[in-house]
């Protein structure tokens, strides 16, 4: 019987003509797994809260921001340990004084906060009695409670009654990484319309709040509509309202009283903000091998650490971001007009330092022919003519003062 070449054994390759195996290679390092060694073998990730997420839209061009947000470092510790605290926060205090007002509106089952939102957003819908469902969203973890908070809203929806979610929790995804929210409360009304509720615990006085207190509670609450739309999206007669409802102290007491903010300008600004937002996983692939903020190691590799990711900083990072302070003495080190504001940065064009705009307008360096060299140069010489003007004011003053002492007869006394 005859061997054909199908059945019988594989051909031996001589020794000079077999090729290695190539090793195989190990498994590519999952995202979470990267951000733990990026925050530390022994530290719990931060929870990204809505504030946080507002300021992170606010600049979404700052990588560093973005990144530590997203593999849930604490800021505030790592500026500690870079020699660097944010000297700002909420007080113990205010804390305590915050929650008391909450427990309050929430007392009873929320009926005072329910009175507040059918006064003000109740629409032709029957005023909520006894009958408000409050469904249980305890869960194991924020996967575990962002999933019941999803079903609960779906159920009471569907039951076509009023339903009060207590600390609801909700998923958006930031930069490729996900970011658990937890609004105060979220109201689902009979149609199908879902209304988040804020509750702060600044007060509103004569119908009227700080506006800029307003507003940063706006941006807060525009975070958790987009969070509520991901989920109403997939829900049959779910709508979000634009409108929450921003229940605060009335005058100088302790009883609530609400008002209605449209937060659709804020949600647009937000949405476009987050989408412009590098990805997570691309950042942490541009940084050295090793790199980590654990807040454990020496201050000399976190500050190397911490330089490897760019940022954007801007004056306005003081107040929204623990690690401004930071930013803002490296970037006064270098020189950067960054530190000048972001107004001033978009007009230098391309001059990126102080020393370099210094230079230019003083016809050391740059392209005449530039715009921005022009501009500078002739800011310089008017500055200059200035100054002269007034040595010129000056000297003739002084003049005119010697003359006037000159002529005056001797031993008058001196006006008074």
């Amino acid at each position: 019987m005859s061997e054909s070449p199908a059945s019988g054994p594989p051909p031996q390759i001589p020794p000079a003509r077999q090729t290695e195996t190539p090793p195989t290679r190990p498994r590519a390092t999952t995202l979470r797994q990267r951000l733990a060694e990026l925050r530390g073998p022994s530290v719990a990730p931060h929870p990204l809260d809505a504030r946080a997420l507002a300021a992170l839209a606010a600049n979404p061009g700052c990588k560093r921001r973005a990144l530590l947000d997203g593999a849930g470092v604490d800021k505030g510790v790592l500026a500690t340990a870079l020699g660097s605290p944010a000297p700002f926060g909420q007080s113990q205090f205010a804390f305590m004084r915050g929650n008391a007002f909450e427990a309050k509106v929430k007392a009873d089952g929320g009926a005072e906060l329910l009175r507040l939102l059918y006064e003000r957003l109740g629409g032709g819908a029957p005023a909520p009695a006894g009958d408000v469902a409050t469904p249980d969203l305890s869960a194991a973890g924020p996967e575990g409670r962002a999933a019941r908070t999803a079903l609960a809203l779906r159920e009471a929806t569907a039951a076509g009654g009023w339903a009060l979610l207590d600390h609801p929790m909700l998923a958006l995804e930031v930069a490729g990484s996900p970011a658990y929210l937890e609004p105060d409360a979220v109201v689902v009304h009979p149609d199908g319309r879902w209304t988040v509720v804020e509750i702060k615990s600044f007060p509103m006085i004569d119908a009227s709040a700080d506006a800029s207190k307003v507003g940063a509670a706006a941006r807060q609450a525009a975070v958790y509509v987009l969070a509520l739309e991901r989920v109403a999206a997939v829900t049959e007669r779910a709508e979000v309202g634009h409108r929450v409802l921003l229940v605060c102290p009335k005058d100088f007491s302790n009883l609530p009283t609400a008002s209605v903010v449209d937060v659709r300008k804020q949600r647009a600004v937000t949405r476009r903000q987050l989408t412009r937002l590098t990805r997570v996983e691309d950042i942490a692939a541009a940084l050295p091998e090793g790199t980590t903020f654990d807040p454990a190691c020496p201050p000399e590799e976190l500050d190397a650490a911490v330089a490897a990711v760019p940022p954007a900083y801007a004056p306005e990072c003081l107040a929204a971001c623990e690690l401004a302070f930071h930013c803002r003495a490296k970037s006064r080190a270098e020189g950067a007009v960054e530190t000048l504001g972001r107004s001033v940065r978009g007009e230098l064009g391309g001059l990126t330092t102080v020393a370099g705009v210094l230079a230019a307008a003083a016809g050391k360096e740059g392209d005449p022919a530039d715009p921005t060299v022009a501009a500078l140069r002739r800011a310089a010489a008017l500055r200059a003519e200035a100054l002269e003007s007034a040595a010129v004011l000056r000297t003739e003053a002084r003049e005119a003062a010697s003359v006037t002492r000159a002529g005056a007869p001797e031993g008058a006394a001196a006006c008074r």
